[in-house]
């Protein structure tokens, strides 16, 4: 089983009411009767801890560092509510903007510089298959559309909700 990454673009109303009741979420995430995929619903694939080992040069179990916030800011919808992989956490439309400023200045070429295959296979980053060739290229295609997704959501003043499932 995997574990995928995802970002949830929402309006400042939404999060107010997910925050005030997390099965609205839950529905929104699960309940979709549309054939249509929700446009604001992003999946980063496994991509998410190796994207975060290349922002930090840390595990999730070590992390300390500012930019892991752009997956998993701390800040939690419901303590109780399992999304598939734990609950989901969300960053506000401001805290949005300035991730945003940061994931802006980070080029790919930088990303590819951090890039430890070895590194990242001493310390387990999921999904720990880090020593084949396209892995790189695997990683910087996730953070273009994780930069992305901030992009719109900053332009839009949209909050992100994060969850892996």
């Amino acid at each position: 089983m995997s574990m995928i990454g995802n970002l949830l673009r929402v309006t400042k109303i939404e999060l107010e009411e997910y925050l005030k009741d997390s099965s609205l979420l839950e529905e929104r995430i699960y309940n979709n009767t549309s054939d249509e995929e929700d446009p604001k619903l992003v999946e980063i694939d496994r991509s998410w801890e190796g994207i975060l080992f290349l922002l930090t040069g840390q595990n999730l179990e070590t992390i300390d560092h500012l930019m892991a916030r752009v997956l998993f800011s701390g800040q939690v919808i419901d303590e109780e509510q399992d999304l598939g992989y734990g609950p989901g956490q969300y960053l506000t439309h401001r805290e949005v903007k300035e991730l945003n400023t940061e994931l802006s200045k980070i080029t790919t070429e930088e990303l590819e510089q951090r890039y430890d295959s070895k590194r990242m296979m001493e310390l387990e980053i999921y999904p720990n298959t880090w020593e084949e060739d396209e892995m790189i290229n695997y990683l910087t295609d996730y953070f273009e559309i994780l930069k992305e997704v901030f992009a719109e959501a900053s332009q839009n003043d949209e909050a992100i909700i994060t969850f892996l499932n």
